[in-house]
Formats: structure tokens, sequence, C-alpha cells
């Protein structure tokens, strides 16, 4: 009865006048969709006052950025002619009403599983809840080819949607954490490594990934390279607060996870995420051995050492040029983490030991926090750090997250200035955006082998056909 329920609410939301309100039970249940898929987070651009879902954010994309579009019921700018069926379609198979083929910074791949009662109650809130804003947001501009959209077509046909199939034997609470993770979640989006050819692997499902630069890490329920030490209780907390004292804290595009997304979520369905994660098969880094957050050791330089006659000269420690990390440690981050890298008692400033960024075996996470500091709502309230990338240069980031990493965190990590400037651009380029050119150029010299072939044999038999007897 309920499917039937939601069935005949999408047939009515699907009538061009909109004329009947479903139940505002259907809206609401939208709603919260909404929030479980972190629609927010990607169609609204983050300048203050920007107007919810009418895109304008540059979603980062190893190929460059990808423009979020807008998704509010306006009729001449965003999807206010969408029939339900069109919007089905979008959001699982990627693919707009008018036939462009969307890029997969729009998470269909995941989205393909979401379900049709979750589908018409999107449907309904986007459409009756709402306000439409009649703005378009600059075009996505890729460089070739990646900006034929028709590419996405093969693509698709080898990486499109799976589906969702329950875990067989599983309890319910895991199968709805299953249900989470995989689609509205989408969290394999970010967290599963990706082939050649920009795919997930999904041999390594949720075995960590890259976004941006940044480091989306390891979430299975292997103990070291994943989160198997993690009890249930301290990943609710992390996906709720987007901290965990003695674990880490939530950087990059997992903060905005937690703001916009996971904070909302209710309790059942946060202790379903963890039930869920803590059966994902391990995947191992064997070059490992011991989880990100087991460097609790602490080992800061002496604060004597920069009294006047002990160290540097006073005139060293006002030096904007200085390069020495124990002396830009002290100037800029020990005032909130303390000289001993201990942090606050409240938690307000987190300690640098004991802590997943600082531990990890790369150091993208710290070198990008350095640079672009931390500003997150959590359920627990506002967590803030400024961002330090306009006032130090990469070397002297470079400096200061090796000292980080000597002395609170994995000895073995020291970071150079090149490697900071990577990650500030976005990371390594992946092999395709490299390939593409030749990729290119091999298959035109294919085609053109072919249609000259064709063309040869076409003249042979017409030759033939013409000779004398």
């Amino acid at each position: 009865m309920r499917r039937l329920a939601f069935a005949l609410a999408a047939v009515v939301i699907s009538a061009p006048a909109l004329a009947q309100a479903p139940d505002p039970a259907l809206v609401e249940r939208g709603a919260y969709v909404a929030r479980a898929g972190d629609c927010t987070a990607c169609h609204t651009a983050p300048a203050a006052g920007s107007a919810p879902f009418a895109g304008g954010y540059d979603i980062p994309s190893p190929m460059g950025p990808i423009v979020s579009s807008n998704i509010t019921p306006s009729k001449t700018h965003g999807i206010g002619n969408y029939t339900l069926d069109d919007f089905t379609r979008a959001v699982r198979e990627g693919i707009a009403a008018n036939g462009t083929h969307l890029y997969p910074a729009m998470p269909y791949t995941a989205y393909a599983g979401v379900s049709d009662e979750d589908i018409a109650a999107l449907y309904a809130y986007f459409m009756l809840s709402v306000e439409p804003v009649d703005t378009s947001p600059p075009k996505t501009e890729l460089p070739f080819p990646f900006d034929y959209r028709a590419l996405m077509i093969g693509w698709n046909l080898l990486y499109g949607g799976h589906g969702f199939t329950p875990s067989p034997g599983a309890g319910g609470q895991v199968q709805r954490g299953q249900y989470l993770v995989e689609t509205l979640g989408h969290c394999s989006t970010c967290h599963s490594p990706r082939n050649l050819l920009m795919g997930e692997e999904r041999s390594r499902f949720l075995g960590g990934g890259t976004v941006g630069g940044w480091i989306a890490p390891n979430i299975t329920s292997d103990p070291v390279a994943g989160i198997g030490g993690w009890s249930e209780d301290e990943i609710v907390a992390f996906l709720r607060d987007g901290d965990v004292p003695g674990r880490g804290v939530a950087g990059g595009q997992m903060a905005e996870a937690v703001e916009h997304s996971l904070r909302h979520l209710t309790d059942d369905d946060l202790r379903a995420i963890a039930a869920y994660l803590k059966t994902v098969p391990p995947v191992a880094d064997p070059g490992l051995t011991r989880p990100a957050y087991g460097w609790s050791e602490a080992r800061p330089i002496a604060v004597t050492t920069f009294e006047p006659g002990n160290g540097p000269m006073q005139a060293d420690l006002a030096d904007a040029t200085t390069l020495d990390g124990a002396i830009l440690f002290n100037a800029a981050c020990a005032t909130c983490h303390g000289i001993d890298g201990a942090g606050t008692p409240d938690g307000t400033f987190p300690s640098l030991t004991a802590n997943a960024t600082v531990g990890a075996s790369s150091p993208a996470n710290l070198v990008l926090t350095i640079a672009s500091g931390v500003d997150r709502e959590g359920a627990d309230g506002h967590a803030f750090m400024q961002t330090f990338g306009a006032e130090l240069t990469d070397a002297q980031i470079a400096a200061v997250a090796t000292y980080v990493t000597s002395r609170f965190g994995n000895p073995d990590i020291s970071v150079d200035e090149p490697t900071v400037a990577l990650l500030r651009a976005g990371g390594p380029p992946p092999w395709i955006l490299g390939a593409a050119p030749w990729l290119v150029a091999i298959a035109g010299g294919i085609v053109a082998l072919i249609v000259v072939g064709l063309v040869s044999l076409l003249f042979f038999r017409r030759s033939r056909r013409y000779q004398p007897a």
C-alpha cells in the first residue's frame, strides 16, 4: 500500500500544472532525501547570499572545474518543465531533459540505486518547496576532448549506474546503512580509487580516493588502513560533528558533507551508516604499520629554543621570508594548537597528535588544511581555522607541514615546495588527461583508415564491374 501511495503521489505531481499538491509528508520526506543526497553542497554557490540550488559552484575535477546547474523549479533556467520521468532519468542516468549528458561530478552512478519512493519525494520537494531562480550559472568549459559530452555515452556503458542490491543476510540496520552509503550518500564517488579512465574500482570499494588534491581516506573495515579501529559511536560522532578527539577532523569536501548533509540525518540513519561501514570488506595497505591516528607522540622543539640568546635572534622571528618550520609553527600555529601540539582541553582547537590528518601516509590533507583552513558547521557547533594560503608561500607551507609531521605525526613524511604547488593546483593530473590527445589522434587515424579502406573497396568493385569482356 505504501508503494501505491507514492506512485499515486508521483502521478499527481507529474501533472504539468501541479494543480493538486501531494501530502505535505511527501515533500518533507523529499527535503530529507535532498539533505541525505547532499544536493545543497554542489548546487548552491558558496558565496554569501547565494540562492539555494541555483547552481554556480565549481566542482573540482581532474579535467577542470565543473559548474553545477540550476535545479530550482524555474521554467526558463532550471528544471521547472521536468516531468517525473525527466527528473528520474537525470538523477539516475545523468541525462538532462534536453538529452544533454551530465558529467559524473553529478553522482548519478550512485543515484542509479535511489528508490522510486525517494525519487518521487525528491521531485515533490524540488517542484513544490524550492523557490525558482531565473538565472543561469556559467557554462562548464573543459578542454578538448572532454568538452564533447557525447563521450559520456561510452563511459556510461563501462561505468554507469549499478543500481542497489542489499547485502544478502544483512539485518535491517546494515541494509539501511548500505543504501545510504551506496546511493544517496554516494560515498564511493570520493572514497573509492579510480582507474585510468576515471571509473571507480569496485574491487577496492571505499578503499580511498582523491578529490581536488584532497585525500578521501580508506573507510573500509581494515583496522590499519581503514576505520576498523573506530567504534560505531566514534563514526557517528565524526559524521555528525566533523571531529572526534584522538581520531581526526573533517576538512575539504568532507567538511561540506558534514555541514550540508550528515549532521542533519537522524541518529538512526547515522548509526545505520556506521554499522554498515564496519561490515565493508577491508582494503589493506601493506606499507602501513599503524593507523593514521596512531601517532600519539609529541616531539616539539622546546620553547626555550626561541628565547633571545638561546636560538634565533628576535629579528629572525619576525622574518616573513623564513623557511624554518619551527619558527613558522610557533608564530602561526602554536597560539591555537599549543607549542606541544596538544590543542585545547575542550577540543575547540584539536590536538595534532593522534590526528589522522597529521599521521596520514600522504601529506595532502595537512597541506591543504594549512592552505585552505577549516570553516565547518557540525552538530556540536562551528569549527574554524584561518587560511594561510595567502600569507605563507608554498615553500613556507612545506616547511611548517614537515615540522608538524616530524614533531606530532608520521616522521617519515616530509613535504617540499613542488608538492605543495601541485596539491594546491588540484593534485597530480590523471593519466587520461595527458593521454586524451593521443587517444583522439589514434581514434581519428583508425577512422581515417577505415574510411580509406571502404572507399578503396568501393572503387575496386566498381572498376571490376566495368571491365570489358
